[in-house]
């Protein structure tokens, strides 16, 4: 017997994507925020929530195995958490995903961008590269981390014969822990004549206590 959810979804044509969002198999994890989280320092960001319990789980399998689906359900409080802080900006940042110096890298930044540009009407970018190799972060502690990413990267400037204001740009990345690599990539985009907003991502690493 079909249960009555999947009875109903057949005889009223339902999308597949309304089965994926019944499903309890699906739903929302308690660390994600419905507004989405936000903070300045160390340089603006906007997340998804914390990275922790079962939004970390979810993003270690995302990584192993990307899937635009799984993100989505849960970007909704990020995106509604940038939707709201940008509304009264007279332009929308282009979004930048830092990228992996290695050749199969991380595949989460490239499809939370191309996910986010869909969702806020707003335009990918890249510009931003890796200028050479660095140690994965994970055993690191905060000073490895930053010296780690220092001069890490490069970027483009921006269109040759561009007049106004320098143009903005809004990093995304999966998690945001010390802020290092985020700091790197900004610095190299400002220092190209980009101006940079923040960082968007989907977890936030809850902050070590006193």
């Amino acid at each position: 017997m079909f249960a009555p959810a999947l009875r109903r979804a057949l005889a009223d044509g339902l999308a597949l994507d309304w089965l994926l969002a019944a499903s309890p198999a699906n739903g929302l994890c308690p660390e994600l925020s419905g507004e989405g989280l936000s903070d300045p320092d160390p340089l603006p960001w906007w997340a998804a929530g914390s990275y922790a319990g079962e939004l970390r789980c979810r993003l270690l399998r995302l990584r192993r195995s990307p899937d635009p689906r799984a993100m989505a359900e849960l970007t909704p409080g990020l995106v509604a958490g940038l939707r709201r802080d940008f509304a009264g900006r007279a332009t929308r940042p282009l979004l930048v995903p830092i990228p992996s110096w290695k050749q199969r890298g991380n595949p989460l930044p490239p499809l939370l961008g191309r996910l986010l540009a869909r969702q806020l009407g707003w335009r990918v970018s890249g510009g931003l590269h890796r200028s050479r190799p660095v140690l994965g972060q994970h055993h690191l502690g905060r000073e490895l981390r930053w010296a780690n990413q220092a001069g890490a990267f490069r970027a483009d400037p921006p269109t040759a014969g561009r007049s106004g204001p320098r143009p903005t740009l809004l990093l995304v990345d999966d998690i945001l822990t010390t802020g290092a690599t985020a700091i790197a990539a900004a610095a190299a985009l400002q220092a190209a004549g980009w101006r940079v907003a923040g960082m968007a991502c989907l977890g936030r690493t809850p902050l070590a206590g006193p």
